[in-house]
């Protein structure tokens, strides 16, 4: 059966071997066998959204989970006000909506595509199968889950313990190439997006370029031109 089920993904156009490859090193199918592998990939879709496309809208069931191929997406609620606040943002080689497909209460915040994006959606019913026959996939739900509630407490520690520059200094190291001395990045998304990811208002995030000045980061649009990588670094640790 598996044969057929993993024919069934790798005869398929709509991915490449780079998505095969970021799906391997993704907390849900880490260590997973090809059998169990195929089994799960055997009636997922790759989809592509359009920048500003609604993905799915709080209270709609939860009828599946996504991970993020390319792109940014992001997830957010709107309170009685009207007021929309941001939850988080995901980029390539995150997933998303996995809690909700356990509650069964439906998706608890709507999610939009934040830039021109390609997703992986996996039928809650085929996490669900995999789980239940599948101990080591379990393990691997868990781990995932537990992975998002360690990232949401880190997020909220560097909240009361990090400054707002130091955020964001933290957000654009990770955009660098690894090792480099100098780089050309590009903020991948509004900079209000950014704002809301690192728990500030877009007023503090131009504070903070400004801020970065200082040690050779010059912002150009959505483009930005770090001149010390390890100074940014440093910057980051408070040092």
């Amino acid at each position: 059966m598996y044969h057929h089920q993993n024919e069934q993904w790798v005869t398929r156009r709509d991915h490449n071997d780079r998505d095969l490859q970021l799906l391997r090193k993704m907390s849900l199918f880490k260590g997973l066998d090809d059998e169990a592998f195929g089994r799960l990939l055997c009636h997922a879709k790759v989809q592509k959204v359009a920048r500003n496309e609604v993905i799915f809208v709080e209270g709609e069931p939860a009828a599946q989970l996504f991970l993020v191929l390319s792109g940014w997406i992001k997830l957010w609620r709107q309170s009685e006000d009207g007021h929309e606040s941001v939850i988080g943002v995901f980029a390539e080689g995150e997933s998303f909506a996995e809690a909700a497909i356990f509650d069964q209460k439906g998706y608890p915040v709507s999610a939009v595509a934040a830039d021109d994006s390609r997703l992986l959606a996996i039928s809650a019913a085929s996490v669900l199968r995999e789980f239940r026959k599948n101990p080591d996939y379990a393990i691997n739900v868990v781990a995932d889950l537990s992975r998002h509630m360690r990232l949401l407490v880190r997020q909220i520690e560097q909240l009361s313990i990090s400054s707002s520059t130091e955020r964001l200094a933290r957000f654009l190291v990770k955009l660098c190439p690894k090792d480099a001395e100098e780089a050309v990045v590009r903020f991948p998304v509004e900079k209000s997006l950014i704002a809301g990811r690192l728990g500030m208002q877009p007023e503090t995030l131009s504070r903070g370029l400004a801020k970065l000045r200082k040690i050779g980061v010059n912002t150009k649009g959505s483009m930005v031109t770090i001149d010390d990588v390890e100074a940014l670094r440093n910057y980051q640790n408070g040092s």
